[in-house]
């Protein structure tokens, strides 16, 4: 049953990502989905990967969300000459105490900034796999703990621009979820030119949460419930990329682990201690669609990605609601009684 201990854990995660959601809309005018979906990848201990154009804020939103936390935040420029080593660190010979000693590189901080991450070699863009997946670097035998919480956060340019390279397939499948700002509307446009036709509203940015706040946060979340049928329809969900026609690589395991984390992310963000079938279809395609690989006929029909998962969002049955005994954390109808909704 739900406690006194779980309502207050859940009330204070939703009043901390309230006050981190507004500060960093105040900067991202128009777009409260794309915030969410970065506080959601942010509590489910992920990585959000921002893909559009040049101009639309990429940047901008990666940066809202570090400054609007008192954590350690680094920026890694991508550029065609940058090395793995500025990335994970060094040994570097010390002639004095005769050793070599450690130099940490710009992954060794709590929120990390990729800017345009697909304009470095492969071979430097693949050095932040391991840290990614096991949070932490190993150079010369030697491993290094990264900090907690850790995030990376990068934009890039779509593959067409010029100067770009395709993140590898690996690389993608560590980020949990992809997500485009987009052209605001009209009003938002407006808008934007009053906030920021001046000084840029990131110099009055202050931090509305601290790391600790977010790591409290993140063991909320681990406790979210996730009944059997749920977990189901997403394995049938990730399943069917698998084997669709129109794909030549569908997605990973790994990718059915980030869409429930997500889910259970989003889940605590509406109040709710237990996950909803709702919760996995509305990231399924943020979660799946960057890790799918189009058939070249596919391509040549001008099918994406994105498509292909809001198919299979519709042909997948979707877990009904059904009436059952008992008394504990699941979601009502999905064979338990259901918790206090605060």
């Amino acid at each position: 049953m739900t406690t006194y201990d779980d309502r207050a854990r859940l009330t204070d995660l939703t009043a901390t990502v309230e006050r981190v959601r507004s500060s960093v809309e105040g900067v991202i005018e128009g777009k409260p989905e794309v915030v969410r979906l970065s506080l959601t990848v942010l509590l489910a201990e992920g990585h959000l990967l921002i893909e559009d154009v040049p101009g639309v804020g990429k940047t901008m939103l990666a940066k809202a969300l570090a400054r609007s936390i008192d954590c350690s935040v680094r920026r890694i420029q991508f550029t065609p000459d940058l090395l793995p080593s500025d990335i994970t660190g060094v040994s570097i010979w010390d002639q004095q105490r005769r050793d070599f000693e450690f130099k940490p590189g710009a992954i060794f901080a709590q929120i990390v900034i990729g800017d345009e991450i697909n304009r470095a070699s492969p071979k430097t863009q693949s050095a932040l796999l391991e840290s990614m997946e096991e949070r932490q670097v190993t150079i010369d035998g030697q491993t290094y703990e990264l900090p907690s919480p850790f995030m990376v956060v990068a934009t890039q340019n779509p593959v067409e621009m010029e100067g770009t390279y395709p993140l590898p397939e690996a690389q993608r499948d560590r980020f949990m979820a992809r997500v485009s700002v987009g052209y605001p509307s009209v009003e938002a446009e407006l808008q934007m030119l009053d906030v920021h036709g001046g000084v840029s509203p990131l110099e009055d940015l202050q931090p509305v949460a601290h790391a600790h706040d977010i790591v409290k946060l993140v063991e909320t979340v681990r406790g979210v419930h996730v009944a059997e049928t749920v977990r189901r329809y997403a394995v049938d969900l990730v399943s069917a990329t698998r084997s669709h026609p129109d794909l030549r690589l569908g997605a990973s395991p790994r990718a059915t682990l980030h869409l429930l984390r997500a889910a259970k992310a989003s889940a605590a963000l509406s109040g709710r201690e237990y996950a909803l079938p709702d919760d996995v279809q509305s990231l399924a395609v943020a979660v799946l669609a960057h890790r799918l690989l189009p058939t070249a006929q596919a391509q040549l029909n001008r099918r994406t990605a994105e498509q292909v998962v809001q198919e299979i969002l519709q042909r997948t049955p979707v877990p009904q609601q059904q009436g059952g005994q008992g008394a504990g954390h699941g979601a009502p109808g999905y064979g338990q009684q259901p918790p206090r909704r605060l």
